[in-house]
């Protein structure tokens, strides 16, 4: 198990620049099944999620070949079927909740596709009803082994298109029921589909290999489904939750500095949330640039005079990975905020680690957490914690660097699932931050 050793209490100062999106990656990844033929994709990033999500993808027979840093091709033209059905993909595949998203394509292509209980954070229940269910409704027979927890869904004789209210806008649940639907007979209409900019990602890629889609961006999907997909080239946006992270690294640092590159037009409310909290954010060009705030930075209140409460919802709401920085990031404001975390039950509970570093939080429910703010009158103190999942990860890393003497977080892994290269990047601007064993 990895360690990082933090000196808190520097003010860091420079560039940096986002990773490739983690979530369009698996996304992304998962697609170069749908074809035959070669994918080009860029901008992967280097961490533990996607590099075991490629080593899937090799397993399965994918040709892979590295051409950079972050730039390869795929070809899925000799699958090896058999290893969706071996011990050795049960236990890879259970490792990463990505993984879900090969079943649409294969299922798509090869009329069949399984897959292991899925893993990823501990946060709360997050099930899969509506991937299965969007399958179901193309055409497909549902398998499921209660003993081995192993799913499977099953369209020997092809899929039909289908019209579908998804009982939830579940980004990962579109994106397997829309690679599942680009090669099914007719038109299939998803309502009430996530429209994140990374599923929008998805859309395009598909589109440029030769799929129909119509209403990108919106809620209501309608595709047409054709015989084949081609071959294609396709960058991921950068990290839209490093971004976020990133901001809120400056603001409890008191640190100036720019992140380049950060794709402005695919931000939606993050940079506007962010200013709830008094944070001055700049745009240059398409970097952002916040600066030092030496004196403080204060919480807005409604426009009644309100209390300021801040909560997520499906996009082009306020993502729900960013929650806990926006948490994090309000121990240090001046004022209050009532954080609403709607979707997962257990992801509230990192508050703990928090508190013993002296923040004032009430935690009130699973749900929601009462922030107080110390407006830098106190600064949060070092302490040893344990990272429970990737954005808790990152949140108890940023008030570490902020913290008065020097803290330790084990179980790293999970930032590292995340974040590529973090220690690196941040020892580059000024962090006294140091990996260990």
């Amino acid at each position: 198990m990895g360690s990082f050793k933090i000196e808190g209490g520097h003010s860091l100062k420079g560039e940096i620049t986002p990773q490739g999106a983690k979530n369009e990656a698996l996304q992304i990844l998962c697609a170069v099944l749908i074809t035959p033929e070669k994918v080009t994709i860029e901008n992967i990033p280097d961490i533990r999620d996607v590099n075991k999500l490629i080593q899937i993808l090799e397993n399965l027979g994918v040709k892979i070949q590295k051409l950079a840093k972050g730039k390869y091709t795929f070809q899925s033209d000799e699958l090896n079927l058999d290893y969706l059905e071996s011990d050795k993909f049960k236990e890879e595949g259970s490792g990463i909740r990505g993984s879900i998203m090969i079943v649409g394509p294969l299922l798509a292509r090869f009329g069949k596709g399984y897959i292991p209980t899925p893993g990823g954070d501990k946060i709360g229940r997050r099930r899969l009803d509506t991937h299965f269910e969007g399958f179901i409704k193309l055409g497909a027979t549902f398998k499921f082994n209660k003993s081995e927890r192993f799913y499977g869904v099953e369209a020997p004789n092809g899929l039909t298109g289908a019209y579908m209210l998804l009982n939830e806008a579940s980004v990962t649940g579109t994106a397997n029921i829309v690679m599942a639907a680009v090669l099914a007979k007719g038109e299939t209409t998803i309502y009430n589909a996530a429209c994140e900019p990374y599923l929008q990602q998805l859309c395009k890629m598909m589109v440029s290999m030769g799929a129909k889609i119509e209403g990108i961006g919106s809620n209501l999907l309608k595709i047409t489904g054709v015989e084949s997909l081609g071959g294609c080239s396709h960058r991921i946006l950068p990290d839209m939750i490093e971004i976020g992270s990133w901001i809120g690294l400056a603001a409890m640092t008191k640190s100036e500095l720019t992140i380049k590159n950060v794709s402005w037009e695919n931000l939606g409310v993050i940079p506007k949330t962010f200013k709830k909290l008094g944070i001055t954010i700049e745009k240059k060009g398409d970097d952002m640039y916040i600066p030092a705030h030496t004196d403080g930075y204060a919480i807005e209140s409604f426009i009644d005079g309100s209390f300021m409460t801040i909560s997520d919802a499906p996009w082009p709401g306020f993502t729900p990975d960013l929650l806990s920085i926006i948490l994090v990031v309000a121990t240090q404001a001046k004022g209050e905020v009532l954080i609403h975390q709607k979707m997962f039950e257990s992801r509230l509970f990192f508050t703990d680690k928090l508190i013993d570093m002296g923040a004032k939080i009430i935690l009130c429910d699973p749900h929601r957490a009462n922030v107080m703010g110390h407006d830098f009158k106190s600064s949060l103190k070092a302490t040893t914690m344990v990272s429970p999942d990737i954005r808790a990860g990152i949140s108890l890393l940023i008030a570490a660097l902020s913290a008065e003497g020097t803290s330790t977080i084990h179980n790293i892994e999970q930032i590292d699932r995340g974040y590529e290269n973090i220690d690196t990047r941040l020892r580059a601007i000024g962090a006294k931050i140091e990996r260990f064993s």
